[in-house]
């Protein structure tokens, strides 16, 4: 596996930015974001549907909001630059059964290769995001 920047720090920064104009608080997910990448794929994905439940308040919807614009960064405009296509699909927990395992067995199906790659990009972008949090977590209103 080669070494590719993929624009990861500008994308961090642009989540964090709309991040921090939607909801500054939400700026604590970055941590558990970053901590959710050493389970896999599936459950970083999953993250935003458990933070996006019928019963979710504010802040857990605008956490919700920042996994999902991580995910969307990742699924639409990085890894497709590397040739790995992993599902982009951002659900709800109140959607069927039946689309939400399509979605974890699709993530699971991935070749070794998409995805140690997918991972590794992941947790790099995590890093990203972290970094950007501590930088902007604090600034002024935007």
């Amino acid at each position: 596996m080669g070494w590719h920047s993929f624009d990861l720090d500008h994308h961090a920064q642009r989540i964090v930015l709309a991040a921090r104009r939607r909801d500054p608080k939400s700026l604590n997910q970055a941590y558990k974001l970053r901590a959710t990448c050493a389970y896999g794929l599936e459950r970083f994905w999953g993250e935003h549907l458990r933070l996006n439940g019928a019963k979710s308040s504010q802040e857990d919807k605008s956490k919700a909001a920042f996994v999902a614009d991580v995910w969307k960064a990742l699924s639409v405009e990085i890894l497709p630059k590397a040739g790995i296509r992993i599902p982009t699909e951002l659900l709800s927990n109140t959607q069927s059964e039946r689309q939400i395992q399509d979605v974890a067995e699709r993530l699971w199906d991935l070749n070794s290769y998409d995805r140690q790659v997918a991972l590794a990009v992941l947790t790099n972008l995590s890093d990203a995001v972290v970094w950007w949090t501590q930088r902007l977590k604090g600034g002024a209103d935007t």
